[in-house]
């Protein structure tokens, strides 16, 4: 697992990202932040005190805010 990606159940950026990202077969850890509120304290961290999703958060610590699939792509190539 390279990354998690903090989700809510009705975020229509999120089931596009998570579906492009299905089709090039990059695998990741979902959370949904409505289920878990811990995990929506560390989405309000990265976005300054906003719940925005999707939030990547990478096994570096550093996060992206609504990506696009090529970003992810370029941040998981340049973690490699």
């Amino acid at each position: 697992m390279t990354f998690t990606m903090f989700t809510t159940p009705w975020c229509g950026y999120c089931h596009r990202l998570k579906s492009q990202l299905d089709r090039e077969g990059i695998t990741f850890s979902l959370v949904d932040i409505e289920q878990q509120p811990d995990a929506a304290f560390t989405v309000e961290q990265a976005n300054g005190g906003n719940q925005t999703v999707p939030t990547l958060l990478f096994s570096d610590g550093s996060t992206l805010t609504n990506p696009s699939v090529v970003q992810v792509k370029d941040k998981l190539a340049a973690l490699a």
